[in-house]
């Protein structure tokens, strides 16, 4: 009998050996994956059909699963007697689109990437991987909502391999479309491009993970702005609001306060007196989270904008204000304040954006002031402002001067030449 020693000696030499032979057959396989030759070749089924494969030679082998593979079925048919100028045209195409595939694969091969090998790819649910990008996020509510309507859009289920730029480009006409009225009302332009925002990013994400082989997201076109405007005060008509009399004082107080810091109604609604605190460096702020958007927010406001609240209490700050006492004086309102434009109470938050950026703040803090979660959505009231620079530029004209002397001096001779 061998020692002990002996034994385990032979034992590691055999282990050594057997490792070395398994990295040796790992390097073949490599080289082999390296030297196969692509072919593309055809196999006679029924019906007057042939079928396109590719042929790998020699056989290449799955890194992941190890196996060897020969063929790549296509699901490419050309006629296999064909007799018409069309079905001759037909076998051609499909014989350039198998060549096309060869070239790509031969081109995998080289970069040692067998992602083709794996049957299953691209059939996972694009769907669930969005979810996950959404549970990802700090922003859930805003996600959530993309997701729900790309769901909706999708009927349940998208595979990666549904996705191209045509079909996620409809997402946007889908958004625009009556099946998402909301009160009879189609969505905004700037809302339907925030949901596209949501799904650029899984897009995106999906891309970089391998699992589309295109960069859609960047060929995604946003929707453009219909002809309706944001409709908004300016600042004489404000002022013109705050001292027009309204038949609803907590109407009056929230509409006005919302001008001032450019919350929602929601938020008005919600708001209470243990939201508003006093801050570090001697203001007052708003700690808050929105309704809509899930946000935490603290916003600094102004002791004006305070003393609209009214004497400091417990609870609601703006007691009784609901959406529908907005729709029964909201109106009146307007109208006593001489202001002939159709303002809603959202039109407050739009005022104050815009009278913020006319007046010179910076976009960056508009947009945190808004706690909008994307600038794309404020930059639409920038856009508001430039046109009022420019209706301001054309304010002063050479032409309209001239036309003022040349209208008093006509004035005068006719005057002259009445006396």
């Amino acid at each position: 009998m061998q020692s002990l020693e002996v034994q385990i000696a032979h034992e590691a030499k055999f282990r050594t050996s057997e490792y070395r032979q398994m990295e040796y057959n790992i390097k073949i396989a490599d080289m082999t994956n390296l030297c196969t030759k692509v072919t593309v070749r055809k196999r006679p089924i029924k019906n007057g059909q042939t079928s396109l494969y590719l042929d790998f030679y020699p056989p290449i082998r799955n890194p992941k699963t190890g196996k060897l593979s020969r063929r790549e079925y296509l699901g490419f048919y050309i006629y296999t007697n064909p007799t018409e100028k069309f079905q001759q045209e037909y076998n051609r195409s499909m014989l350039q689109k198998a060549e096309l595939v060869k070239c790509r694969r031969t081109e995998s091969i080289i970069n040692e990437e067998f992602g083709f090998l794996d049957r299953s790819k691209g059939q996972e649910s694009f769907l669930d991987y969005f979810k996950m990008c959404m549970n990802k996020t700090t922003n859930k509510a805003n996600w959530e909502a993309a997701y729900k309507h790309f769901v909706k859009y999708s009927n349940g289920e998208c595979r990666f391999c549904d996705l191209n730029v045509a079909y996620c480009q409809k997402f946007v006409d889908y958004l625009l479309s009556a099946e998402c009225y909301h009160n009879g009302k189609p969505m905004m332009p700037t809302t339907a491009n925030n949901h596209l925002v949501k799904l650029k990013a899984a897009l995106r994400m999906a891309y970089d993970d391998g699992h589309i082989k295109e960069n859609i997201a960047k060929k995604l076109v946003k929707a453009k702005g219909h002809g309706n405007k944001r409709q908004y005060l300016t600042k004489e008509e404000l002022v013109a609001l705050s001292k027009a009399e309204c038949k609803s004082d907590v109407l009056r107080r929230a509409g006005l306060f919302s001008c001032l810091t450019g919350l929602r109604l929601s938020d008005c609604i919600l708001l209470k007196w243990e939201n508003i605190k006093k801050s570090s460096d001697g203001g007052w702020v708003l700690d808050i989270t929105t309704k809509k958007t899930k946000t935490d927010a603290i916003l600094p406001i102004s002791e004006e904008a305070l003393a609209l609240c009214g004497e400091r209490g417990e609870g609601q700050v703006f007691r009784k204000l609901t959406p529908n006492l907005v729709a029964a004086h909201l109106k009146d309102w307007i109208e006593v304040a001489g202001i002939t434009k159709h303002i809603t109470f959202h039109c407050f938050r739009h005022t104050f954006a815009t009278l913020q950026l006319a007046g010179g703040t910076d976009i960056y803090t508009v947009s945190k002031l808004l706690t909008h979660s994307n600038l794309a959505t404020t930059q639409v009231y920038a856009e508001v402002v430039n046109e009022l620079k420019r209706d301001a530029s054309e304010r002063i004209s050479l032409k309209d001067d001239a036309k003022e002397v040349a209208t008093s001096e006509e004035i005068k001779n006719e005057e002259t030449l009445a006396h």
